[in-house]
């Protein structure tokens, strides 16, 4: 039984498969019924403790849900700490995606991926890994070289992965596709954060190198890894989502 606690205007928390998904309803939603998932970080700071990142979004009646899953980096592996049936990649994919089409009415095709640090590896992964069901994706901060965690010791992706090169085997760099790329992306990546840069970095030199298109901002500087740099993203984050969203609606129509 989750813990009650007291939520923000416009949030509520319900559970899925036996894990919280936070959800936020803007008081005027989208004509279009847009909404986002995003995926949190690896510290699991939480989209209704951060009101400047999510005002971009509420101004745009982007609804959010934002599943709760861990610091276990949303791999399709599995861990015992965090569910004994389902890996986290699971979890999205077959719980709250499902979910959110049947009890929150959202319909998968108006459905847009967000991610920031360790969230924003997992939905570039996501989106790779299946672009025609995930055409639109922003990452702000991805976390891109998680393997080099495993190198320094973390115990959590040391208990998941026997070494380091099978971790980087699975990070989104070598899932990005040239002949069946996701059609809507956008990533950003603070200069001054120089734990990440350089993995996304490459990431726009290879999505480049395969014709991909993308949308990218590696130089604006905004505070470096954190909520100071997402939160001053987050504008750009949300009008690229609700354009490629609108795009993608009008190829179906």
């Amino acid at each position: 039984m989750m813990q009650e606690e007291t939520l923000p205007e416009g949030w509520r928390c319900e559970e899925v498969a036996g894990h919280p998904v936070y959800c936020f309803e803007p008081a005027v939603v989208h004509a279009q019924r847009f909404a986002v998932l995003y995926l949190h970080g690896v510290h699991g700071r939480l989209l209704h403790q951060e009101p400047d990142f999510v005002q971009p979004f509420a101004e745009r009646g982007l609804r959010l849900i934002c599943p709760v899953a861990g610091p276990y980096w949303w791999i399709d592996r599995p861990v015992p700490e965090f569910d004994e049936r389902r890996t986290p990649e699971q979890f999205v994919v077959e719980s709250v995606v499902p979910w959110a089409v049947e009890e929150k009415m959202v319909d998968p095709t108006r459905l847009a991926l967000l991610g920031t640090s360790m969230g924003g590896q997992g939905v570039l992964r996501l989106s790779y890994k299946h672009p025609r069901r995930f055409p639109v994706v922003a990452a702000i901060s991805p976390a891109i070289d998680f393997h080099c965690r495993w190198r320094e010791g973390d115990p959590i992706l040391q208990s998941i992965y026997p070494t380091e090169e099978a971790a980087r085997q699975e990070t989104a760099l070598l899932y990005a596709q040239g002949l069946n790329c996701t059609q809507h992306q956008f990533f950003c990546c603070d200069p001054d954060d120089t734990r990440w840069w350089e993995s996304v970095d490459r990431l726009r030199m290879k999505l480049a190198s395969m014709g991909c298109r993308f949308e990218c901002d590696l130089e604006t500087r905004a505070g470096g890894h954190g909520f100071e740099y997402y939160s001053a993203m987050a504008p750009r984050a949300a009008e690229f989502i609700e354009q490629r969203l609108e795009q993608h609606r009008r190829t179906l129509v």
